[in-house]
Formats: structure tokens, C-alpha cells, sequence
């Protein structure tokens, strides 16, 4: 797409039609802020979208639009790509059904696509669930695994970004049990390095400060509580250091957050989900960003779900799409200065 205006062309998907989704993008765009920051294409359905913007007008801004390409060249605001034709009535439900569940997910195919072909800069995802992937007969049990698979992507991986923490999994949906067995030197540097590297080209940190967390209490306490710490993840750790990587760990658990928290590393690398959502959701739990690194596209997502019990009431808090707005900027606006568009 060419344009007249420095500012990051952004994708923002609507989510789950019946869900928060469409009320908090239209919330983010009124926000001066967002739109003076990036030119959004907003991925979604007008009628549904018409119903969250009563009060904001927000879409009278827009072109509207099912080819982007050719609607271009004007270069507005912003956009809404009409992607789907939904019956409104689908708000009142509280759930998603099989026709929003193929909406939600043409809304992230066609984003991926336009990331691809490099029509927008990034992709911003809004929520969705797995229940309604799976009544549309979606293979795929989220955005991550559904866009890694779009773009062929195996190396990737899951981070939680906010002002204070940023965390990165080693293991995501696993049950608790079954964490120790699949965690493996090999595994962990491939995390390390994918952390460094995007914290370089992405967020612009030339020289990234990373720590390890351990897995057992007190990160074994040498070997008392457990060897994962001197078996599988220290070799890690040195291997990354003897590259020259500025790496501390494997330390307790119960204290790398808070070292991170107050400033002394860019990113934690943890062993399992909870160990790095607990504390990250403690601090971010309102304008926290889950950001798929890795991807040869950038991608940033709410931090919550799609909120059915609060959905069309407009009780909807939009912090977190403010936030994934943002730092889907900032990363589009760094990665072009490493002049390299379309991954790291």
C-alpha cells in the first residue's frame, strides 16, 4: 500500500462478533491517541460494528470497503474492511455460533494475508475462542496456532508484554505435570535466542538484559528440590552467555519477577504458563499485550477474552487494545528501521 503518511498501517481484528470484541476497537478508535499513532484497517462487519459506535461515530471516519487495495489510494483515516454480513442479533446471545465462529476467523486470515503481502504493517487481534473456532470447524485452537500454521512458521512463541514485565513461555498449554518432561536444553536456547532477537529488531533494545527462571523452588536449591536447573537449564544459559548474551540465571521464582519489575532485565524466560502469567497479570492485568514473536509478521493481541457475560452492556474496558494498538506500532516502526519489514 503506498501512502503519503509515515504512520504504521495497522490491522485490527474484530474478534468474536458476539463477544467484547467490536466494542473495544470502536472505543479504541475514538481515542485521539490511536488514530494519531497508526492509520487503522479495521477487519470485521458493519452492522456489528454499527451497533458498538452509538455514541462515537467513530465509523463515519472510515471507508468502508471489501478490497482494500483499490480503496486505497485516497488514503483516509482509516478503513473497514467488510469481511462478513452477520444478522445483529447475534450480539444478544452471550456465545459464539458456528457463522460468527467463520467470521472470527476470516477476520484473522485475511489480516494474515494482508500482513504478508505487506498491504498493513502489523496485525492486531481482538478476542476470540476456541469454542467458536471449533463450531466453524476450525482445526486450529487459537490465534497463535492458526496464524503460525497461515505463515509456516515453527519457530515462534508466546510473549506477554507490558511497561514493567515482558515474560516469555518455554511450555504454554500443557498440564502442570507434564512440564518437566518436555522442557530440554535445546528447547530453552531456541526461546532465549528468539527472545533476544526480537527484543532487538522489535522493541528496539540494542543490548537486551535477560533472565532464566528456574523451575523448582529456589531453582533447586543445588539440586534439593530438583536437577531440571543444573541438567536442562543451565546449559542453556551458558551456551547463550558463551555467545555473548547478557543472561542471568536460572534464578528462584519467587524473585525474578520482582528484579524485572523494578528494572534490572527486559525479559523473563519461564518455564511454564502460570509461572510467567501469575505475576505478569498481577502488574498488566489491564493493559497487558500478548504478542506472538517469531511470526514473519508482527501480531499483538488483547491480554483477555471475549467477556460474553459483559458483551454489548458497554462496560467493555478497551486498555488492553489501546496497548496492542501501541506496541504494534512501536514494533512496525522499529522492525522498518532494521529495514526489515516481514519478520526478524
Amino acid at each position: 500500500m503506498n501512502t503519503q503518511s509515515d504512520r504504521p498501517i495497522l490491522g485490527i481484528s474484530m474478534g468474536d462478533p458476539a463477544g467484547i470484541g467490536p466494542e473495544i476497537v470502536i472505543k479504541s478508535l475514538a481515542d485521539p491517541e490511536i488514530l494519531n499513532l497508526c492509520t487503522p484497517v479495521v477487519l470485521g462487519d458493519f452492522k456489528i460494528l454499527k451497533q458498538a459506535d452509538f455514541n462515537y461515530k467513530i465509523l463515519q471516519k472510515l471507508v468502508i470497503t471489501d478490497d482494500l487495495i483499490s480503496d486505497s489510494s485516497n488514503f483516509p483515516k482509516g478503513f473497514l474492511l467488510q469481511l462478513s454480513s452477520l444478522n445483529p442479533d447475534v450480539t444478544k446471545l452471550g456465545h459464539p455460533t458456528p457463522e460468527t465462529g467463520r467470521a472470527m476467523e476470516t477476520y484473522i486470515n485475511t489480516g494474515v494475508d494482508l500482513a504478508l503481502s505487506g498491504a498493513i504493517d502489523a496485525l492486531v487481534t481482538g478476542p476470540i475462542t476456541k469454542t467458536g473456532l471449533k463450531l466453524a470447524g476450525s482445526p486450529f485452537h487459537g490465534h497463535t496456532e492458526l496464524i503460525a500454521h497461515k505463515t509456516g512458521t515453527e519457530n515462534f512463541a508466546m510473549m506477554m508484554a507490558g511497561p514493567r514485565l515482558k515474560v516469555v513461555l518455554t511450555t504454554i498449554h500443557i498440564p502442570l505435570s507434564q512440564v518437566p518432561g518436555r522442557l530440554s536444553s535445546m528447547e530453552i536456547t531456541r526461546i532465549i535466542n528468539l527472545t533476544r532477537e526480537t527484543l532487538i529488531t522489535r522493541f528496539g533494545i540494542p543490548s537486551p538484559r535477560l533472565a532464566v527462571a528456574g523451575l523448582n523452588p529456589h531453582a533447586g536449591e543445588q539440586g534439593m528440590f530438583g536437577n531440571e536447573e543444573a541438567d536442562v537449564i543451565l546449559p542453556a544459559v551458558l551456551q547463550a552467555r558463551e555467545k555473548g548474551f547478557d543472561i542471568t540465571g536460572p534464578l528462584p521464582p519467587d524473585t525474578v519477577f520482582f528484579h524485572a519489575v523494578e528494572g534490572r532485565f527486559d525479559a523473563v524466560i519461564c518455564m511454564y504458563h502460570d509461572q510467567g502469567l501469575i505475576p505478569f497479570k498481577l502488574v498488566h492485568f489491564r493493559d497487558g499485550v500478548n504478542t506472538t514473536i517469531g511470526l514473519p509478521i508482527i501480531r499483538t493481541s488483547v491480554d483477555h477474552g471475549t467477556a460474553y457475560d459483559i458483551a454489548w452492556t458497554g462496560k467493555a474496558d478497551p486498555t488492553s487494545m489501546k496497548e496492542a494498538i501501541k506496541m504494534a506500532a512501536v514494533q512496525a516502526v522499529n522492525q522498518k528501521r532494521h529495514g526489515n519489514r516481514n519478520g526478524n
